[in-house]
């Protein structure tokens, strides 16, 4: 006695397997087309914490992300284009790296340092060559204003409302917390980590009457 065999259902199974696998396919190859742009990115970032940006070359960044010449300029078009999308990139991993809750200032300069511990020398690299080329005062520009925004969320609730001294703690605040200020302290005086954070931490609380005030009325509570 023959089995009725049913093919519609034989069809139907095989479309779908043959559906899922080509969109398995299609996803695998789109998380490894984003995984080489990535690493381009971050071999382009890497040569620049490294060298100065005349010195480097797409091949440089080729052969630092492990791809040719050709796989660069079919992601990136050119050089230009390849260090703006690394200044895009950068950007938003400073923002997240120096995240911290507004009015933790403890836990806001701990999370600084941690950020200049890691990016301050390429920092300090950049700065030196912003006024020779242009996507480096972009960058730097950049890189001022979102530390200026910092700055105004971290301390926000402790500075006055009035616009003129409002503006004039925020301007003092951003140099105490400046990556010059850690170079100072940190390269300089060959500081430890530890002093460093304690040192910028005096200079805040300092600038801040309010905070000043909480901190001894805790000293003398306890």
């Amino acid at each position: 006695m023959s089995i009725p065999i049913d093919i519609k259902s034989i069809f139907m199974s095989t479309a779908t397997d043959m559906k899922t696998s080509r969109s398995y396919r299609q996803t695998a190859r789109a998380e490894a087309s984003e995984q080489t742009r990535r690493r381009i990115i971050e071999a382009a970032f890497a040569l620049q914490a490294e060298r100065l940006s005349a010195e480097i070359s797409l091949d440089d960044v080729a052969e630092r992300a492990g791809v040719s010449v050709q796989t660069v300029l079919r992601r990136f078009g050119s050089k230009a284009a390849l260090i703006e999308e690394s200044i895009r990139w950068i950007n938003a991993e400073i923002a997240e790296e120096r995240r911290a809750p507004a009015g933790d200032v403890p836990a806001a300069i701990h999370a600084l340092l941690d950020h200049y511990e890691k990016r301050g020398d390429f920092a300090l690299l950049m700065l030196a060559q912003e006024n020779a080329y242009d996507h480096v005062r972009q960058l730097s520009d950049a890189g001022k204003g979102t530390h200026r925004t910092w700055v105004a969320e971290v301390f926000g609730p402790y500075l006055p409302h009035g616009a003129g001294r409002r503006d004039e703690l925020l301007d003092l605040l951003v140099v105490a917390t400046d990556v010059y200020t850690w170079k100072l302290l940190r390269r300089d005086r060959g500081l430890t980590r530890k002093e460093t954070e304690n040192r910028i931490t005096t200079l805040v609380t300092a600038l801040l009457p309010q905070l000043t005030t909480e901190a001894t009325t805790g000293k003398e509570s306890s």
